[in-house]
């Protein structure tokens, strides 16, 4: 446990790239090309952040702008942050690194004027539904068979934007969620 650790966020550079994708393959099961994580940094720069420590980078958090149907508010048209990857290497966890990544990106993503942000997160991966949670993110819906192993996914949203029926809505939705025993929400 590394609560003591020192580290630095940035901006990602294309010098970047290789520790990038390299954090992705030891961290997480799905991988990307490097044209996507490119792709991706060219579509929105400003929400693709690394974390910095001991002279390296450990993490990063990398996302996109979207426009689709609200997750919060039925039948509304929206630019929607996506957050597609977040990653610490296993020896700087729980120093809040994830944490930062996470508040810097939906920073990001607002100054973008996005509404909202979602993300998919594996149902059985507990540390990170306690982040997304812990961060105000809610359930907004399953997705089974999200994930190339048939592992189904949680996606989690929060809004971004201070409307006044935006809080509203979604502690109706987390309340209404918790009342099936199936679904998993606060009390992860």
């Amino acid at each position: 446990m590394l609560t003591e650790t020192k580290f630095s966020l940035r901006q990602f550079s294309a010098e970047d790239l290789d520790s990038v994708i390299e954090i992705n393959r030891i961290c997480l099961p799905e991988n990307y090309a490097s044209f996507f994580f490119m792709d991706t940094y060219r579509s929105c720069p400003s929400a693709f952040v690394v974390a910095e420590s001991d002279g390296r980078i450990v993490g990063y958090i990398m996302c996109r702008i979207e426009h689709g149907f609200s997750d919060i508010k039925r039948l509304r048209f929206l630019r929607k942050g996506h957050i597609i990857s977040v990653a610490v290497l296993p020896e700087y966890r729980r120093a809040g690194m994830a944490t930062e990544l996470v508040k810097r990106a939906l920073q990001a993503l607002r100054e973008m004027n996005a509404d909202e942000c979602f993300l998919e997160v594996r149902t059985t991966n507990d540390q990170a539904l306690k982040l997304y949670e812990k961060l105000g993110f809610a359930l907004a819906r399953r997705a089974p068979h999200y994930y190339a192993d048939g592992a189904e996914a949680m996606v989690m949203i929060i809004p971004l934007r201070p409307e006044s029926d935006s809080a509203r809505i979604l502690g109706q939705g987390i309340r209404q969620a918790g009342t099936d025993p199936d679904s998993r929400t606060t009390a992860i």
